[in-house]
């Protein structure tokens, strides 16, 4: 009896040790995935519902998490450097690529503005697309409303957007979809898959059905390629697909 009492006394701060050094989603209390971690990178598996940035609603983000938990790991004092050189929407999940020193963070950003990137996401969208798809729209962004449209090419601020679609799987109603994100613009890809009629699964935002029990919409950041900061190795780094998940286990792939 004193052994086991012994080991419930210990499994609690034993618990918390392992904690401290892993990402927590507070919205779920569940471990967020680290896909790489150095001296320079720290990329995640961004979980859909969290921001990626603090903003006015005071609401859990990914950058503060990822902060606290460097801090907590390497037992770092005051302030630690994290920087932020891309975002993914609230609703979005998958690969997310934080800078640990601003050097990293100044030569991804520049790596982001001379398009050095390739960036692809997978979607699962209402109704049928065809086996390719390249599409290009023109969009122009409501900053009140938080929401891009699809406007004229000579509309006030519209900027050129392409997507570069290909189906993964299909089954009655919906489609598996791999998207290649040719250009960089806010809801890109959400606004032109609605704008083709194949809005992304539960993104009511942009034309979808209603879905009650699904917390987020079905578009993930799936892989990126860049070249390390530091070390000039060029990188792909790739998150699983939720095939565990509605409506993603809809598709039965190999």
């Amino acid at each position: 009896m004193a052994n086991i009492l012994l080991v419930r006394a210990l499994a609690k701060p034993l618990l918390l040790t392992f904690l401290a050094f892993m990402i927590v989603n507070p919205n779920t209390n569940k471990a967020i995935d680290v896909l790489f971690e150095d001296n320079h990178l720290l990329i995640i598996d961004k979980p859909a519902g969290l921001l990626s940035q603090a903003d006015h609603t005071g609401d859990p983000d990914i950058l503060t998490i990822a902060k606290d938990y460097l801090a907590k790991k390497y037992q770092k004092p005051g302030k630690v450097y994290l920087g932020l050189v891309h975002r993914l929407d609230r609703p979005v999940s998958g690969v997310m690529i934080l800078a640990r020193t601003s050097k990293a963070a100044s030569r991804l950003s520049e790596q982001v503005r001379n398009h050095e990137w390739t960036k692809t996401y997978e979607a699962v969208v209402e109704g049928n697309v065809p086996k390719s798809l390249l599409l290009t729209h023109y969009l122009q962004k409501n900053g009140e409303l938080n929401k891009s449209v699809v406007v004229n090419e000579k509309g006030e601020n519209a900027k050129k957007a392409t997507l570069d679609v290909k189906v993964i799987g299909s089954t009655k109603g919906h489609t598996l979809v791999s998207v290649n994100l040719i250009s960089g613009r806010s809801h890109q890809i959400r606004v032109q898959l609605s704008a083709n009629g194949t809005p992304i699964f539960a993104d009511i935002k942009y034309g979808a059905k209603r879905h009650p029990k699904a917390l987020d919409i079905a578009l993930r950041s799936k892989t990126i390629g860049f070249v390390h900061p530091v070390s000039k190795e060029k990188m792909t780094i790739s998150s699983e697909r939720l095939s565990a998940k509605k409506p993603w286990n809809l598709f039965k792939l190999g």
